[in-house]
């Protein structure tokens, strides 16, 4: 399939995981791919990788969107797909009785400022332009709540989820479409650091998906893809879930 040929799209957060996945599916279905990511090395291989352009991007930094979505339209002209896919979960995130002020402040403006700052500019590139699609990645923590708590990387995603929905009914008769994707737990360079740090800790979150595993980059990847084409024209304001029956179990199989 060749879904966007003469189209361009940019991930944030391109330079690993879901990230990566998805800018290589981009690429194979035809896309211009611009990948933003703090990672410089990491960025540039992956754009290499897919033929397409590095923008090294502090997504907690206004400055630094505006220029990278500048730098794109310079580039190519229009912007299609924006996929605002950056993230952090970091260990001093935790219980509410543990987490400190500081660590709530840094997950908040990563995880959620940046997908703020990313709709803000990409979406007048959009109107432009006469539409667009925008993915932001929220989580399956956004509509359920969890005894092993990440306290600001839950609110976080509850808050992505939440400003998608305003913003697809907002921009929808501009055709502009806005979702919220909310993956499950992902075999991501990022999850296996956390739970290789806790085996009993992953054994306790494996045990409630009834897929019996964890997602392959690749599967959400293809979510992405699907949003972000003409397939999915008449979905905006959704939170799309690909969690492998997590969010729909009283009970998983034995």
């Amino acid at each position: 399939m060749q879904r966007f040929e003469d189209r361009v799209a940019v991930v944030t957060g391109g330079a690993s995981g879901i990230g990566l996945a998805t800018s290589r599916r981009l690429a194979a279905e035809g896309a211009r791919v611009v990948i933003a990511d703090l990672d410089e090395s990491g960025g540039r291989k992956a754009a290499e990788e897919v033929g397409g352009l590095f923008v090294r991007t502090d997504v907690t930094s206004e400055d630094d969107v505006k220029a990278l979505f500048r730098a794109v339209h310079d580039a190519y002209g229009r912007i299609d797909v924006a996929f605002n896919n950056a993230g952090i979960s970091p260990p001093d995130d935790d219980s509410i009785l543990e987490t400190g002020l500081d660590a709530w402040r840094r997950v908040q403006d990563v995880n959620l400022t940046s997908v703020y700052l990313c709709c803000k500019h990409v979406i007048p590139y959009m109107r432009e332009r006469g539409g667009g699609s925008i993915i932001n990645t929220a989580s399956f923590v956004a509509v359920m709540g969890a005894a092993t708590s990440q306290i600001s990387y839950t609110a976080s995603k509850g808050g992505v989820l939440a400003m998608s929905r305003e913003l697809g009914v907002q921009f929808a008769r501009e055709g502009i479409r806005v979702n919220a994707l909310c993956p499950g737990p992902v075999s991501t360079p990022l999850l296996q650091e956390l739970f290789a740090k806790d085996p009993e800790k992953a054994a306790r979150r494996l045990v409630h998906i009834p897929a019996g595993r964890f997602a392959e980059p690749e599967e959400i990847a293809a979510a992405v893809a699907f949003l972000g084409s003409d397939d999915a024209s008449f979905i905006t304001a959704s939170e799309f879930l690909v969690d492998g029956g997590i969010s729909g179990a009283y009970v998983t199989p034995l």
